[in-house]
Order: C-alpha cells, then structure tokens, then sequence
C-alpha cells in the first residue's frame, strides 16, 4: 500500500500536523509495510501557479510545448504521487473558514482539464481513480455540529475539488475548539477522532 502524507502548517508541532502524522499511523499498524510519500506543503509550499503554467493550458499548441519545458513539470509530479497513493492522509488548519494558500496552490496544479478532468456535456467528469482521502482539520474555533459558531468553506470546497476530479471517497476528521482547549483536552479530543478510521475499512 501506498500513502501520500500531506501537511500544509507552517508550525511544526500544529495541532493539524499531530493529527495527520496519528491518521498515518494508524494505518501502518494495520498496514506496516507501506510506503509513505511525504509532501509538506507548510515547510516547502510549492509555488503558485505562474504565467508559463497558465500560458501551457491556454491551448493545445501552448500545452504541448509546455511539456517540452519546465512549466507543466510539477503539475504532472504532484498528479503522479496522487496516482501511486492508496490512500492520502492531509493534516490542514482552518485558516479563515477555509483552507491555506498552500493547499490551494497544490489543488490548482493537482485540477487540470484534460488529465484530472473531462469536460463532457453533461459537465465535469474526474479522470483519477477514487481512493480514501483522510482530512485531519485543526480549527481554533467551532465550525460543525450543534455548537458551531462560525462558516465552513473548507469542507465543501475539498468535496467539490476532489470530487472534480474523481476522488470522492473523503473522510473529514475536525479537530475544534483548539484555541479554547487544553493540551489534554486535545489530545482526548483527537484520540476519539481517529477511532472513526477503523469503520473505514480502507485496507
């Protein structure tokens, strides 16, 4: 088995990344030879998709000789290691009721119509493989159940996107209220989380 290991925090010892790095080993003790592809997008974000990017899809005739170069070079990267992956755990704070630029920037060169995507008449149409995706969410506030105080775009948004492109296997785990909470708390909070892995049967 293979799993593609993504964190998007800058800090070290987030709460998102302490979640992510517990989704995956959950899975390895019931999978102890699998291999991990890391992508930590927090310490070393990839660059947003610039003007060659753009250029390259503009047209077939753009396209092909982006291909030739370096401006198409990440986006097929990035593609592949989501490919090669059984599973892809993510560990992603709440940052402004939706996700960082970070993850955004990765999500732009991971949606690419004629590779991830088809357009068909009927309308967009994912071209990948479903497979488990794992969503640890750290949020300081509360944003689902019955206490919720603030919006949720994170959730919607990442359904609509790996939908996009065929991914729609997705397990959302929200860790909440760790501004308000203890280390402890957290912790606890965070333990019951990852019992909800076990009914997912992805192995």
């Amino acid at each position: 088995m293979n799993i593609l290991h993504i964190d998007c925090s800058p800090r070290m010892h987030s709460h998102s990344r302490q979640l992510s790095a517990a989704i995956v080993d959950r899975l390895l003790g019931t999978a102890p030879h699998a291999h991990v592809t890391r992508r930590d997008l927090g310490r070393q974000p990839i660059p947003h998709a610039d003007e060659d990017y753009a250029t390259a899809l503009s047209s077939p005739a753009a396209f092909a000789a982006g291909l030739q170069g370096r401006a198409i070079q990440l986006s097929e990267q990035l593609i592949e290691e989501v490919e090669a992956a059984d599973v892809i755990v993510i560990g992603t704070p709440m940052n402004n009721f939706t996700i960082p630029s970070v993850f955004k920037a990765w999500l732009d060169q991971i949606l690419r119509v004629g590779r991830t995507i088809a357009v068909t008449p009927s309308g967009k149409v994912g071209l990948l493989r479903d497979r488990p995706v794992f969503v640890g969410i750290a949020s300081g506030g509360i944003f689902c159940g019955d206490k919720a105080n603030q919006p949720d775009f994170l959730t919607p948004y990442l359904t609509a996107a790996f939908g996009c492109v065929g991914l729609k296997t997705l397990h959302f785990l929200p860790l909440q209220g760790t501004a308000s909470r203890n280390q402890q708390a957290v912790g606890t909070a965070r333990a019951a989380l990852l019992t909800t892995i076990d009914a997912t049967r992805v192995l």
